[in-house]
């Protein structure tokens, strides 16, 4: 074969880069659409809904559900997320102090609070607090007990947040004003902090969201029928009635709080990028 039939010779093409993705996408789809059918066609849609879809059983739920357990998750939420947000200020300002043994503090409670389960604070609340200060009544009932409880987790990661966004802030921020006769305190307060703020909004709020379905947590705490949160409130329905709609209609509830949170911190997400560009 001489050079001339060579040249002659069509060359082999392989697919694009393209081409590879669009195939390697085709072939998720597929996977995830055969998961989908198999799913549907094997489950057993009437035991499901015998099991948790029993309208009459959803329907004995509400107000209650509502104005009570509802209403009460979101007070523990509330309270816990004003206690994590004041302690953690205060921890992430002594992790930012030149004081030695004020970073070192700090630093051990972020290290502690965030390495233990929420659910040992919880208990720790409830139970280690009463033993050492015999007779003590914590302010608010099982209500200041959950704030503390959850105040004393959240605070250690928003501790974090609100230290790296005081560090986001540029330099020039204090210099300038300091240079107009603030003092380094009150510079920190009404300049550096608020626009820190302005960039851990979406983190903050994302804790917000974290915090409300730690509130469950509130059972081990010993509540009263009146002080029940959504899980309690479920779980307590769907062994009186040996169904797990209650549960089903709790999740819901759930849900009715943290999918409209979760788009708004993603709005501000996208909002906070906008103004960088």
């Amino acid at each position: 074969m001489t050079d001339t039939d060579t040249t002659l010779q069509p060359k082999k093409k392989g697919l694009t880069r393209r081409q590879k993705r669009r195939l390697s996408q085709g072939v998720q789809y597929a996977v995830f659409a055969a998961a989908v059918i198999a799913f549907a066609v094997s489950a057993d849609w009437g035991r499901l809904q015998n099991q948790f879809a029993q309208a009459d059983i959803a329907k004995q739920m509400f107000p209650d559900v509502i104005t009570l357990a509802l209403k009460n998750t979101v007070l523990y939420t509330l309270s816990g997320f004003v206690v994590g947000l004041v302690l953690g200020m205060v921890i992430a300002l002594m992790r930012l102090s030149s004081v030695g043994p004020y970073r070192w503090l700090a630093g051990v409670y972020i290290e502690i609070f965030r390495g233990l389960p929420a659910l040992l604070i919880f208990i720790f609340v409830g139970v280690a607090v009463p033993l050492a200060f015999p007779g003590t009544e914590i302010p608010g009932g099982t209500y200041g007990k959950v704030a503390i409880a959850l105040g004393l987790v959240s605070a250690a990661y928003m501790a974090e947040t609100i230290r790296a966004g005081i560090q986001a802030v540029p330099k020039g921020q204090m210099e300038a004003a300091r240079s107009l006769g603030f003092s380094p305190a009150k510079a920190m307060i009404s300049i550096i902090v608020p626009q820190a703020f302005r960039i851990i909004l979406p983190p903050l709020t994302n804790e917000l969201v974290l915090l409300f379905k730690d509130s469950s947590l509130v059972l081990f705490l010993g509540v009263t029928l009146e002080e029940r949160e959504l899980s309690k409130f479920g779980r307590d329905l769907a062994s009186t009635t040996a169904n797990s709609t209650p549960i089903l209609v709790a999740g819901l509830c759930y849900l009715l709080v943290t999918i409209p949170l979760s788009f708004v911190v993603r709005r501000m997400e996208t909002k906070a990028q906008e103004a960088i560009r």
